[in-house]
């Protein structure tokens, strides 16, 4: 009887202890999908990365199909009139900013669509990446360093004073599109394209080829820009009124991945990769305004 029961008491345990690993092991349908997926539409979940690979830093995650709201959208309220300032500096800095701009630009002009294009370094891609250390001036920056830095080098100006009603609002914009995006994460569509290496070596001759037949027609045949009246209907790629060597656009890299993925305008990605590379290097080898921090370095 005492083996018996022996037996039988084995035997339960071993049931309950088969239940229990059934229960805790991973389901075969696939790998566990991350908290922040789980609250997308079934179409739209993606199998967590981790559950196949080493983990990485987030911003080192991409998450593809983040869509911005539609300018309709902004609320009828005081946080609503911010945004609807920090969209009007940014589509009409020239107006609304002017104080600040030393040039003939508008903000719009590198981040397309009102800052809402993926691959023209988007303002909602940006903003849930900041605080950032960025090589550029050796510091951990905050999104509003990062728009005085716009200001100072794209703008050719002097940036609004930190916590002015021109930086809340362009803050604010940039938040507003980017409701809904995860904050540390790097989304697609982010900054400019990055095109492989060119089969051949960037060259301006060829550059300049590529640029009066498809380039000119709207940013003139020197570069200098389309005016009506005193306004640019289409901005100066290079000269007095454009940005200055301290800008991002001056790297070939960044003016390349840009013109590839943007130009011309509404006929993106019909340049082939080497006809990108080459404008590019065409168009950042022209003169330009000084980089501002020559002479303090």
């Amino acid at each position: 009887m005492v083996v018996g029961a022996s037996l039988a008491i084995g035997l339960l345990m071993w049931l309950l202890s088969t239940a229990v690993f059934r229960h805790e092991s991973p389901s075969p349908a696939g790998p566990a999908l991350p908290a922040s997926a789980q609250h997308l539409p079934a179409s739209e979940q993606q199998p967590s990365a981790a559950a196949t690979e080493p983990a990485h830093p987030a911003a080192e995650i991409t998450r593809a199909g983040f869509s911005p709201p539609d300018a309709d959208a902004i609320p009828d309220t005081e946080f609503g009139d911010a945004v609807r300032l920090g969209r009007a500096i940014f589509t009409d800095t020239q107006t609304y900013a002017k104080a600040y701009v030393g040039n003939g630009l508008n903000c719009v002009n590198c981040h397309l669509d009102a800052g809402r294009k993926a691959d023209s370094a988007p303002l909602w891609a940006a903003y849930g990446l900041f605080p950032m250390f960025r090589d550029k001036n050796q510091k951990v920056n905050t999104y509003e360093d990062r728009l005085a830095g716009c200001f100072r080098f794209s703008m050719n100006g002097r940036a609004p004073a930190y916590g002015s009603k021109e930086f809340v609002a362009l803050m604010s914009y940039s938040y507003w599109l980017a409701s809904g995006a995860p904050i540390g994460a790097e989304l697609a569509g982010r900054g400019y394209p990055k095109l492989p290496p060119p089969q051949q070596a960037p060259d301006p001759a060829r550059g300049k080829q590529v640029f009066d037949t498809q380039c000119a027609i709207c940013h003139g045949a020197d570069g200098l820009g389309t005016r009506v009246g005193a306004r640019y209907a289409f901005p100066p790629l290079w000269g007095p009124h454009s940005f200055n060597a301290g800008a991002g656009m001056t790297q070939i890299k960044n003016a390349a991945g840009f013109i590839k993925a943007n130009m011309p305008l509404g006929q993106g990605n019909t340049l082939s990769d080497q006809q990108a590379w080459d404008v590019a290097k065409y168009m950042t080898s022209q003169p330009r305004p000084a980089d501002p921090r020559l002479g303090r370095l």
